[in-house]
């Protein structure tokens, strides 16, 4: 069966700084599926990060800490999530707003 996923950028209202150095944010996988490969960039740049996790995988109901360097020039930043089933998502987050991003399943 496929599952179908959606996507929730949780905001914060003192969340981060407009501006911060260094920008971090908690990420939830409240999905059905095994989060195998997480992907970053700033929506200027084509090309995606090396994959967060390396070795690990982000278990469905398990959650991590994002923290992205240097993030002062650009807050948004697209996000690229492979699962377990191969099934992807993409979105586009503003990484200065937000305190939290939950991935879950559609209803």
């Amino acid at each position: 069966m496929m599952h179908r996923l959606s996507l929730i950028a949780v905001l914060a209202a003192a969340a981060l700084p407009a501006k911060a150095a260094d920008v971090s944010y908690d990420l939830i996988n409240n999905s059905d599926l095994t989060l195998v490969y997480f992907y970053t960039s700033p929506v200027s740049d084509p090309e995606w990060s090396e994959d967060f996790l390396g070795d690990n995988v982000l278990a469905s109901g398990e959650s991590g800490t994002v923290t992205l360097f240097d993030a002062s020039s650009t807050c948004a930043f697209d996000v690229k999530f492979v699962f377990e089933d191969g099934q992807e998502l993409t979105d586009q987050v503003d990484v200065c707003e937000m305190a939290s991003y939950t991935i879950q399943n559609a209803q």
